[in-house]
This record gives structure tokens, sequence and C-alpha cells, in this order.
């Protein structure tokens, strides 16, 4: 008899899990005390529930909760005795801080940070290689402030944003703090544990002169481009090697004064021929050609394709609370999934666009079937059926 190797005795959603030290969970259940007040629906209980909801694009907690309640022949499986009712999540999302679900985050980036650097297929132009942007997520009420002048109707919609810090070689958040839309984004530069000699790349919203010189002091380098009304004055001008590329135009020395204080820079022109446009880059390091100047900035497009990653894959669209704290929930979630996801497909042997295999989990989470093994050799089964004999009760007629 032809038989599937791939199947499994346990679903996919289990085989997600297992890859979430339970240790971890109690440590940060210990820490914070998060199951003090709940009787039956542990910290457990609502992380897993938050991350089946993360993974199968539901849009409500009723639509969340008839799901699992169809499902609840196999919930244990997941090591859930209850489905939870809409009320009972509706209130752990109010009640359960957000910062548990941050602190298991946390704990999965430190097991599995130096598998993700080891098995990166990317090569940034420097070691050490920080990269910081934030991005907005329009919110369907005001629970946060938007940005931009009120609306002559005196109704706006709110935003959250999230800023965030990746290292180039792992390609997921080391550092995520939440604020309101509004907020300006070099107020998080402060938030930065940066150690000595490594690099961090930014937009030029991030300008801050102060920072500058702070960095400097500690030998921390940045690049970032110069915001088109600053004012300097040139100091000195190097002179242009035979190997330099011709796009590099300029690369001089400047100083900005800041209060009292004097601030020496880096000034790098620029010119891109695809986009027939001049960037100008200032940086505080002076020891590295202009060239690797221009080719860090061009790094920082890797955190927006991490965006783009989770928001397309992981849609934070319907939110499952009108609060704050529920919101953070949700995104804490999504970023546990997205790293499990990428831990899973740099595991692979086979190569597997990051959206093909996400679609492929989000359609088959209660199914029975070895998810690595499958990976490895997804047409495995369709060559079985269709190379097998035929039956010989169908060959009769």
């Amino acid at each position: 008899m032809n038989k599937s190797t791939h199947f499994s005795g346990q679903p996919i959603i289990k085989q997600l899990l297992k890859l979430i030290p339970s240790h971890s969970i109690s440590g940060v259940v210990s820490k914070y005390k998060s199951d003090r007040y709940y009787k039956t629906f542990k910290t457990y209980d609502h992380l897993v529930t938050m991350l089946y909801a993360t993974l199968s694009g539901v849009s409500s907690l009723r639509e969340l909760s008839t799901i699992l309640l169809a499902c609840e022949g196999r919930i244990t499986h997941l090591n859930l005795q209850h489905f939870p009712r809409r009320s009972t999540l509706s209130d752990a999302n109010s009640k359960r801080e957000s910062n548990v679900f941050a602190e298991i985050y946390n704990e999965l980036f430190k097991k599995y940070r130096l598998f993700l650097s080891d098995s990166s297929p990317l090569s940034p132009p420097i070691k050490h290689l920080k990269i910081v942007d934030s991005t907005t997520i329009s919110l369907f009420s005001d629970i946060l402030k938007g940005v931009g002048r009120n609306p002559i109707t005196g109704k706006k919609k709110g935003g959250i944003k999230m800023h965030t810090m990746i290292n180039a070689l792992e390609d997921v958040p080391c550092l995520v703090r939440f604020s309101s839309a509004a907020t300006h984004d070099h107020t998080f530069l402060k938030d930065l544990k940066l150690e000595k000699g490594s690099f961090v790349v930014f937009d030029k919203a991030y300008n801050d002169y102060r920072q500058y010189l702070q960095w400097t002091n500690e030998d921390v380098y940045f690049v970032t481009r110069q915001k088109d009304n600053a004012v300097d004055n040139s100091v000195e001008e190097f002179e242009l090697s035979d190997t330099t590329s011709n796009a590099i135009l300029k690369d001089e020395r400047i100083m900005v004064n800041k209060g009292k204080k004097n601030i020496e820079l880096r000034r790098v022109a620029y010119w891109d021929n695809e986009k027939e446009k001049l960037y100008v880059f200032i940086s505080n390091n002076f020891l590295i050609a202009p060239d690797k100047i221009a080719n860090i900035y061009k790094h920082r497009w890797q955190i927006e394709t991490m965006f783009k990653r989770l928001k397309q894959n992981f849609p934070l669209k319907y939110f499952l609370g009108d609060n704050q704290n529920a919101i953070e929930i949700q995104i804490w979630c999504g970023l546990i999934i997205q790293l499990l996801m990428l831990v899973i497909q740099r595991r692979t042997k086979r190569k597997w666009a990051y959206a093909n295999m996400v679609s492929m989990v989000r359609f088959h989470l209660m199914t029975y079937i070895d998810l690595f093994r499958f990976l490895e050799n997804p047409d495995k089964k369709w060559i079985e059926l269709t190379t097998k004999p035929p039956n010989k009760q169908l060959a009769l007629f």
C-alpha cells in the first residue's frame, strides 16, 4: 500500500509552538506575575490563542472564538483545556500587560539570534550594522494621537508608531518601542544601547546633533542623510582616490554649531544615476571609504523590507481590542510569528519565498502533517499519487 511519510501525529500549529521553550514562558509568568488573577485563562493560553489569531488572519474576537470552538476536539494538542470565550479574551487583552508578550519575544530573540546570524544570506557592508526606522499603523479610533492637523469635521484616525532597531544579519527587531503616531522619531535614539565600534544607519527624520556628539565620544558611528535646511560650515575637502566610485562627488569635513558646542562631521555627496538624484550623507566616521558610507545607507532599505514582510503576511488592519494594551499585544504576537517563521525558513534546505511558506502554514494550521519534511520536498506526495499503480477495483470499471 502506498503510504505518505508526510503525516504527523501533531498539527502544524503544535509544531510551531514547540519552537517556544516552555521554561521561557514560565520564567516570564514568574517575573510579571501574569497569572495571579486568572483561574483558567493563563498566560500560555492567551499566547497560543493570539498566535493562532495572528496566523489564521481572523478579524474579530467572535470569529476567533467560533473557529476555536469548531476545533475543540483538537485543542488538546495545544495544551488548552478550554477554548476561550469572547469576553474572557477581551478582558485578558485589556488587563494582561503587553510587556509579558514583549518579554516572550525577547526570550525567543535571545535563543535564535545566533542561528539567524549564522544562517543569514545577507552581506552587510560592515560588521555590527544596526538599522533604525519606524512604521505607523493606522487605527480606526482616536486611541492614540494621529499624525497631522485635525480635519474640519473634528474627527481623525489614531495611529500607533512602532520604533524599531534591527541587526542587519538577523533581519528581525532587536529593540521595539511604541508611541503615538504624532511622536517625533528622534526621541527613540536615546533608547538605543549601542556597543563601542558599532554602526547605526537611519533616515534624516532622526536628526539629533546632541546625540551625534554623544555617540562620537562613545566611539559609536552613524550614517544618515543631511536635512535640506541644515546649517554648517565646510572645513576641509578630502581628495578622492582613483579607486573611488564616480558616483561620489564630494567628501568633506564640516562643522555644525549647536548652542555652545561645535560638532565635527563628515559629509559625502553621492549621485544616483538610476534615480537621477543627489544624496548627501553625514557621518562621524572619517576612516572608511566614501563609497562604503553610501553603501551603508543603501542597506537601510532592509528594515523597510522587514516592515513590509510583517504587514503583508500578518495584516495589522483588524485589532481584537479597542485599547492600547490590546493593540500592542497583537503587534508583539505578529513579531513572534515573524521570528518563528524566519527560523523555519532558514532551517529548511529548500528555498521558499517567505510569503508562500506563511500561506501554506496558514491554510493548514490544524492539518496533521510533518512541517519540515513537507517543506523539504513538497512534490513528493504528488509524485506518489501520479506514479503509483492504478487501483485494481477501479480497473474493473
